[in-house]
């Protein structure tokens, strides 16, 4: 990997002066094996007319480059320099570049990756080659601004479909041809190619397509109504929003297995993690995720695919706009209304707690250098904080002029390139408010405000005053709530009100001291809370009172961020949420609140010597929301407490009990994910051991299965087992690589606060260790290492010290240093929010 050099954005801005690229011919052979597979590919270029002869280079990476032609003249495959294939003295005009390679397969969800699945034997392969992997699979000038037309003939084994961006038609022998593309960028191909399962129907005069494993096709039958009625509804709503018809041939959605990303836009074939083919039993706000996810990728296809960024410093006008995108439509064409609720307690926090790190950058950062760079930025800011913006925009510009705006960024460039500056002008050209300075204070900055109310109050009146911590113009809706005088828990609202933040000046506003006021009600802005001393004590003894769901999400964040930020002690956050959860009845709410207690409070934030009364108090919540839902009318809160209640259960008899009995007594029974759940927690309490993890992977030997059983290996409380599961990660030799997935799987049952003497060794052995593999396998594995791999538990001063030390001295590649980075500014975070 460290030889490949990465597209600069002045080489990219140069290449692009010089050439236009009108059409790729590419010709896949995937019948050569399970190592490599052919690419054949002609590249039909002009330079343009006003330059001299000049130089350029194509990218490849391939296993073996057979040969290399320009218009028809040889290139020596020995020019091949790292990743480039030098083009020289190319005359203006016309041109022709053909390719033969051999390209390998990837194991890391990066360019053409193989898979075989352990049900069945059967192999499947897809490409994912966002951002700069192209390359891995095709000869291509690999940048987005350098949109063509691209015609695919894939040869596959019998018995295989082929999918493409275009609708594909099986010629015989075969061969499989897709339907040219129009003007698309080279990222945005794509092909998916095995024995798929496959539900197809037709919306619209367009062909729809949804394909799975042929070992999940049981799971994808059984949610095809649900999948393809969410697909049509946003469909429809799109089309009463944007002014410009889907612009593609067909609309098929491939679930795949091993996929790094949640899913990925590409025009016409949208590819999902197969995660999403529920196997076992979900709550409705995994649904509710799935339908978001499916709205949008959706979204990008006008906003990434018709229209596209020039270069990667803009990655936020496709990110940011089909994240917004994506919940609010949700909320507006299907079932699924709360999405803004999950959006605001799980995804908002993912922007919040970027954007506080040394890593933060501005949404639409002034410059992003190369493609290594471009990478990092696909992050909180660019997904959550991007969308919270967009959100604040519609609330500030209103919808109608918002999409007035969009409707012309459309029809302007469509089928090209556009830039933040394009954007801005578009929509400036739908309103009379200044586009432009909303655009410097929100896209070009960096940090979270902070707005903290207080209140005043004489007789008859009181008067609420916001002050700012920050640069930012803030629209808010301010809440004003009293309890309910009929029942002394609940509380009821008074009033709602927009109010501008600087502000002209506090106004009066007739009435006694409201019992709560909460600033950002309807959590239309993008910053930090701070309640008022009145509110906010009402809000520790009252929250579950409060009526409004995305009320309580905010409120549930401000406490959040005050623990975060050594303002709230973990325990007093705990005791909230043991005194409120079990009236809660939202389940994206009761989620991610448990998950905060869980996983940064019981597992980080507490010392060590206050674990175990932390881990207690959170298994006895849980035990009393499973007792609270025994009537069955509440699935989906019984299925989050009977979760969570095995990850923290602290001795094994119960859960043992239910793993022997095959359900939980009065429901739910243990599908495949429970069980191993059970046994992932069993073996971090040394209540298993090895011949217990082969029984159960035999009962289920799934891809799934086989990432349990590396994950409960992984955590067995045994030298030998940490020894195995270290090497199998970290070993040098690429023929026992684990895959992405397994990878991750083992990296999770690793690490485990329960077993910090045990595994102490290996923290500083995780720094020298991850940054040659990461050098070695490039920022996918790189990724994960620093995300699951790294020693999130060994919270004290000498690891941060190693930590820094590796930083200035090691010399992680950026996709590591980025991770190593956040990782070690949050275990700075933690030692002060145990000090305070």
């Amino acid at each position: 990997m460290a030889s490949m050099s990465v597209l600069t954005r002045d080489e990219a801005q140069t290449r692009a002066k010089l050439l236009d690229v009108h059409r790729y011919t590419v010709d896949l052979d995937l019948t050569g094996g399970d190592d490599t597979f052919d690419s054949r590919t002609a590249i039909r270029f002009s330079v343009r007319a006003d330059r001299d002869s000049t130089d350029t280079f194509v990218e490849l990476k391939p296993a073996h480059l057979r040969s290399a032609t320009l218009d028809g003249q040889p290139l020596d495959p020995r020019d091949l320099t790292g990743n480039r294939l030098p083009l020289k003295n190319l005359a203006p005009g016309e041109h022709e570049l053909r390719v033969d390679a051999a390209m390998r397969y990837s194991r890391t969800g990066e360019g053409m990756h193989r898979f075989t699945d352990p049900t069945d034997g059967e192999a499947y392969v897809y490409t994912q080659l966002f951002l700069d992997d192209v390359q891995r699979v095709f000869a291509a000038f690999d940048q987005p601004d350098l949109k063509a037309v691209f015609e695919l003939a894939v040869t596959a084994p019998e018995g295989w479909t082929v999918l493409a961006n275009g609708v594909t038609e099986h010629t015989g022998d075969g061969v499989w041809k897709a339907a040219p593309t129009p003007l698309i960028s080279t990222y945005l191909v794509a092909v998916a190619a095995g024995p798929w399962h496959s539900v197809r129907t037709e919306h619209r005069g367009l062909p729809f397509g949804i394909h799975c494993r042929r070992s999940l096709a049981p799971h994808l039958d059984a949610d095809a109504d649900e999948i393809l009625d969410v697909t049509r509804a946003c469909f429809d709503r799109y089309h009463e929003k944007f002014d410009e018809p889907y612009p593609f041939d067909s609309y098929d959605q491939a679930f795949v297995p091993e996929f790094n990303a949640g899913a990925m836009e590409n025009p016409g074939l949208v590819t999902f993690r197969d995660e999403f083919v529920y196997r076992s039993a979900v709550t409705d706000t995994e649904r509710q995720t799935r339908a978001m996810v499916i709205a949008h990728e959706m979204a990008h296809m006008w906003f990434g695919d018709l229209v596209t960024l020039r270069w990667w410093d803009d990655i936020w006008l496709n990110e940011s706009f089909a994240e917004y995108m994506g919940y609010q439509t949700t909320a507006e064409a299907t079932r699924f209304t709360g999405t803004w609720t999950d959006f605001g307690v799980a995804r908002k926090s993912w922007g919040y707690d970027a954007d506080q790190r040394p890593s933060t950058h501005p949404v639409a950062p002034d410059a992003v250098d190369d493609t290594a760079s471009a990478l990092l930025n696909f992050d909180g800011i660019s997904y959550a904080k991007g969308a919270s913006a967009l959100r604040q925009l519609v609330a500030w510009l209103g919808e109608k002029d918002f999409l007035a705006g969009i409707n012309t960024h459309f029809k302007r460039h469509r089928f090209a390139n556009a830039t933040l500056a394009d954007f801005i002008d578009s929509l400036a050209s739908a309103t009379d408010r200044d586009v432009h300075a909303w655009a410097e204070a929100w896209l070009r900055t960096t940090g979270v405000d902070t707005l903290t109310a207080s209140v005043d109050a004489v007789p008859g009146q009181w008067t609420l005053a916001l002050d700012r911590d920050g640069s930012r113009p803030h629209r808010v809706t301010v809440g004003v709530y009293d309890r309910d005088l009929g029942d002394g828990r609940s509380l009821v609202v008074r009033e709602r009100y927009e109010s501008d933040v600087p502000q002209d000046g506090s106004r009066a506003r007739s009435g006694t001291r409201p019992a709560l006021v909460v600033p950002n009600d309807q959590d239309l802005t993008y910053a930090k809370i701070r309640l008022d001393e009145t509110s906010l004590e009402t809000a520790l003894r009252g929250l579950s009172g409060v009526p409004d769901a995305l009320t309580r999400a905010v409120v549930w964040n401000t406490l959040r961020d005050m623990v975060r930020d050594g303002e709230l002690a973990p325990a007093d956050y705990l005791a909230t949420a043991s005194a409120h959860l079990p009236e809660e009845t939202d389940l994206a709410l009761v989620q991610g609140v448990l998950a905060f207690a869980t996983g940064q409070i019981a597992d980080r934030y507490v010392d060590p010597g206050q674990r175990p009364a932390a881990v207690a108090a959170l298994g006895s919540l849980c035990r009393d929301l499973i007792r609270r839902t025994e009537d069955g009318d509440n699935p989906g809160l019984r299925l989050i407490a009977v979760r969570h209640f095995i990850d923290v259960a602290a001795h094994p008899d119960t859960i043992a009990a239910w793993l022997a009995d095959g359900t939980v007594p009065g429901g739910p029974e243990l599908d495949p994910e429970l069980r191993w759940r059970v046994l992932s927690r069993l073996a971090v309490l040394g209540a298993v051991d090895e011949a217990a993890i082969a029984e159960e992977l035999d009962r289920d030997p799934s891809a799934t299965g086989q990432e349990g059983a590396a994950r409960c290996r992984a955590a067995l409380p045994d030298a030998e087992a940490k020894r195995a599961a270290w090497e199998s990660m970290f070993a040098t030799d690429e023929r026992t690589d684990l895959s992405n997935y397994l990878f991750i799987a083992t990296a999770q049952g690793f690490w485990q606060p329960e077993q910090a003497d045990l595994v102490r060794d290996y923290v500083p052995r995780f720094y020298q260790d991850a940054v040659a593999l990461a050098d070695r396998r490039g920022p996918a594995i790189a990724e994960a290492a620093g995300r699951w791999a790294f020693p999130v538990h060994a919270v004290d001063a000498d690891h941060l010290r190693v930590g820094e030390a590796c930083l200035h001295d090691g010399a992680p590649t950026p996709a590591l240093r980025r991770k190593l980075v956040d990782q070690l500014d949050d275990l700075s975070r933690t030692l002060k929010v145990r000090e305070a």
